[in-house]
């Protein structure tokens, strides 16, 4: 993929301002896609929603939207500036987001919702392609995990800051706003989440769309024609098939955590709201944020000692270890291990992540990354992102008939998806080990 003729890559001080900067846009999205997560009851009670309902909002509403405009930003993103992309996603989920809380029935919350999804669609693509075209690829693998602190910063910071906020509220029964009148301490947290995105949208607009690197030939159009992408992926499919579909059904227990702990905390182990936000907001920030900076440590670690298929044998050793952490939370009634076991899940679940993202990268050209990126998201959304909450919900509801036995729904879905991801990844890892020296 390398062009004798290709441009000089950017500097390191550019590549970094960069990777700053898409790291706070990602953090951002994810303040903004999560706080939903600890307003659960808040909204439940005004609306008169069960837990199955909340998690469409939580799941399907967001999903949708982000799916349909996944693969479509793709190509854009390989075809045009990926700047001005970003800048136009990021208004648009801000300006969803403050719908959010300005919505009065539950259709409008859904529709506000469907607009975050559209606006978020555009990150993951933008930002694979720019941080590849800033750094060479022995030097991706840190500016990409610190990219990828951004989901578990922005979860951390979500339900710091929505509890920060609720706690406030307490003090009043209504939040009133010019132009706008009374609203409920859950809409206000949403509006007050959404307006960062004006500042994050102008600090991107300093950001420059750096030259395409690692093309297959430097003289051709930048976006590949449909049928030469289906013949390159079905080439690969047994590698595509571990990072697309492998990551996905990892990504379920993630997002089923994500939307379920702070629940889990409040109705199981007796915190409130508040306490709950801070509790699970500071073990995403701290315990999330380490797993994903140690990922490329774990998987160098790996490298030297002969393991050609690092990046997925992490995967394996890290959901190996995670499954019996999350069935250790649902049957343990005291708090204190139950947190402990929470923290090392944490760890354990973002080990991986950045890794999947350097390995694709690796094995894709500059004029695919895009598309793979859009079609990463799709897989990680259709399966992830829906049936993550949903099936916690489902499972609560309908199987237990319990609210307090959500923590053993988190269990049991661990203990169906987490094997199924071990077996996507083991299946991928002998090609991987025949392709990934190939990419360089």
């Amino acid at each position: 993929m390398t062009n004798p003729a290709a441009p000089a890559w950017p500097s390191r001080a550019a590549g970094w301002y960069a990777t700053l900067l898409l790291t706070l846009s990602y953090t951002f999205s994810f303040v903004d896609r999560q706080v939903l997560n600890l307003l659960v009851d808040p909204i439940k009670a005004d609306f008169q929603l069960s837990d199955t309902q909340i998690s469409l909002l939580q799941g399907l509403a967001f999903v949708v939207p982000y799916v349909l405009f996944s693969v479509p930003i793709g190509r854009w993103v390989d075809r045009f500036n990926r700047v001005r992309i970003l800048i136009g996603g990021v208004l648009f989920w801000s300006a969803a987001c403050v719908a959010c809380g300005l919505a009065r029935t539950p259709m409008a919350l859904a529709f506000a919702r469907m607009g975050v999804g559209v606006g978020e669609a555009a990150v993951t693509p933008v930002a694979w392609s720019v941080l590849a075209d800033y750094f060479p690829p022995k030097e991706r693998a840190l500016p990409v995990s610190v990219f990828l602190m951004g989901p578990y910063l922005g979860a951390g910071l979500a339900l710091l800051a929505g509890a920060e906020v609720i706690e406030w509220a307490r003090t009043v029964d209504q939040v009133s706003l010019p132009l706008v009148g009374e609203l409920a301490p859950w809409q206000f947290t949403f509006i007050a989440v959404g307006l960062p995105g004006i500042v994050i949208a102008a600090l991107l607009a300093t950001m420059a769309e750096p030259p395409r690197q690692e093309r297959l030939a430097l003289e051709r159009a930048a976006s590949v024609p449909w049928p030469e992408v289906r013949a390159f992926l079905w080439q690969r499919r047994r590698i595509y098939g571990a990072f697309l579909l492998g990551v996905p059904f990892l990504v379920v227990v993630l997002y089923a955590l994500q939307a379920w702990v702070p629940t889990w905390l409040v109705r199981v182990h007796g915190l409130d709201l508040g306490a709950a936000g801070r509790t699970y907001g500071t073990i995403a920030l701290v315990a999330g944020s380490l797993g994903v900076l140690s990922g490329p440590h774990a998987a160098r670690w790996l490298a030297r000692r002969g393991y050609a298929d690092e990046p997925l044998r992490v995967a394996v050793i890290a959901l190996a270890l995670l499954v019996p952490c999350i069935a250790g939370m649902a049957w343990t009634s005291e708090t204190r291990t139950a947190l402990v076991l929470l923290s090392i899940a944490s760890y354990l679940i973002t080990l991986p992540m950045a890794l999947f993202t350097a390995a694709l990268q690796r094995v894709t050209p500059n004029e695919m990354r895009g598309l793979v990126a859009g079609l990463f998201v799709v897989g990680v959304s259709v399966i992830g992102l829906t049936f993550g909450p949903t099936s916690v919900a489902l499972l609560t509801d309908a199987v237990f008939g319990d609210p307090k036995a959500v923590g053993h729904s988190m269990a049991v879905v661990a203990l169906v998806c987490g094997p199924v991801a071990i077996a996507l990844f083991t299946t991928g890892m002998p090609e991987y080990r025949r392709l990934a020296p190939e990419a360089h």
